[in-house]
């Protein structure tokens, strides 16, 4: 039984949440901290009506290194679990490298003036973290995080040696609304407007952001156009999995938010250059996100799956082979569950199991860590006890795109 401290109250970090209360076993003592404490004091009333268990809450600016030590230090966690905004990533390993605690995410470091995502300043953390016998594990969530584990099972268990991968994320729900991101709206457009770019014979192969579009049937949802887009995880895969001639990342997008996308991005919407507005200065993408629909707020009205998962092609006991890792996870049923929708659910899930492992023992370490360097199956044994449960499917060919 550990203590834990959760950075963070977004509808990932109220899935988090609600999944350590009900794991109380190993979750003995849960705080939730946020800049605006209102919000964490609404996920703890949640918690508290759906399974009778109470969490503390406080107020926190995670970008102040100092308060954020402090907070940790009151609250003596065995692990930091940052579910707050990738741009607060390195703070927060600071104050965990100051307060002696270990540490948990689900995204990695992206600085607030640049739209690019990469890990360099994250691993730059390798030897302060492991010379103070501390663990950071990166990028606990869906993607980057469950396929991160599709992989390293399907290395494991499934294939002899990897040739290609495809991640291919489908998010077939419906919220009846025009425009709204899934997951904060800042976040997303930064990621969707970014250029594509995919690994493939030892080199990155970039290209405009959606210019690249396959359909794909996907069990649950149906056929939907994918697009070609950088993701994190291609990064740790490239790295850790060398053998791999071609790695890509794919997402779905429908028309009408493609078209809404569009127009934004001809008037300046989603520019992260400030600009002046009235005699103050404003970023426009943070002043849109002020307008679109908040993303833990749909969960009540979105309907539908999510289907996302990993296709890899290779050698099985000498023969070419090509095997697709899934999971399919509902919106209401995981509203029902936490109050969430699936992609808040998806991720926050992973993030409690993958808390759950550090806590417990079964994963451990003195550095810091992504996914797919740790054992796969105690992860993936928890994905099926805990809400997302996972299919191997044999396909009779490689993807023909």
């Amino acid at each position: 039984m550990s203590r834990v401290l959760v950075i963070g109250a977004g509808g990932v970090s109220s899935v988090a949440v609600h999944k350590m209360a009900m794991n109380a076993d190993i979750f003995s003592h849960i705080t939730l901290a946020s800049r605006t404490k209102s919000k964490c004091d609404a996920i703890a009333g949640s918690v508290k009506s759906r399974f009778g268990v109470t969490i503390d809450t406080a107020a926190i600016d995670a970008d102040d290194v100092a308060a954020t030590t402090a907070l940790i230090q009151a609250v003596k966690p065995a692990l930091v679990v940052n579910l707050a905004l990738p741009y607060q990533d390195l703070a927060i390993m600071d104050a965990c490298l100051a307060a002696g605690v270990n540490y948990l995410d689900t995204a990695n470091y992206e600085p607030r003036d640049e739209a690019k995502f990469e890990y360099k300043w994250q691993w730059a953390y390798q030897d302060r973290f492991k010379d103070a016998g501390l663990m950071a594990l990166l990028g606990s969530g869906f993607d980057p995080g469950v396929t991160s584990v599709f992989t390293t099972y399907t290395k494991k268990h499934l294939l002899d040696s990897i040739e290609t991968l495809d991640i291919l994320d489908c998010n077939g729900g419906d919220t009846g609304l025009p425009f709204a991101t899934n997951f904060n709206p800042e976040i997303n457009l930064r990621e969707v407007t970014a250029p594509s770019r995919h690994w493939a014979d030892g080199q990155w192969v970039e290209g405009p952001a959606l210019s690249h579009k396959q359909t794909f049937d996907f069990e649950g949802v149906g056929p939907k156009n994918m697009y070609l887009m950088y993701h994190e995880e291609l990064e740790s895969l490239a790295k850790f999995y060398p053998e791999i001639k071609r790695i890509r990342f794919w997402m779905t997008f429908g028309d009408s938010y493609l078209k809404h996308l569009e127009v934004l991005e001809n008037i300046g919407m989603t520019s992260i250059e400030p600009m002046m507005f009235q005699g103050r200065e404003i970023i426009p993408i943070e002043f849109l996100k002020a307008l679109l629909p908040e993303p833990s707020s749909l969960g009540p009205i979105t309907k539908g799956k999510t289907n996302i998962g990993t296709i890899a092609t290779g050698q099985k006991d000498g023969a070419a082979k090509t095997v697709y890792v899934k999971n399919i996870c509902d919106h209401q049923e995981a509203y029902a569950e936490t109050g969430n929708q699936a992609v808040s659910y998806t991720t926050g899930v992973p993030a409690m199991i993958g808390a759950a492992l550090m806590l417990t023992g079964q994963w451990k370490g003195e550095g810091v860590f992504n996914m797919e360097q740790l054992d796969p199956d105690p992860f993936m044994d928890m994905l099926n006890k805990h809400g997302l449960p996972w299919t191997v499917e044999e396909l009779s060919a490689p993807l023909d795109f």
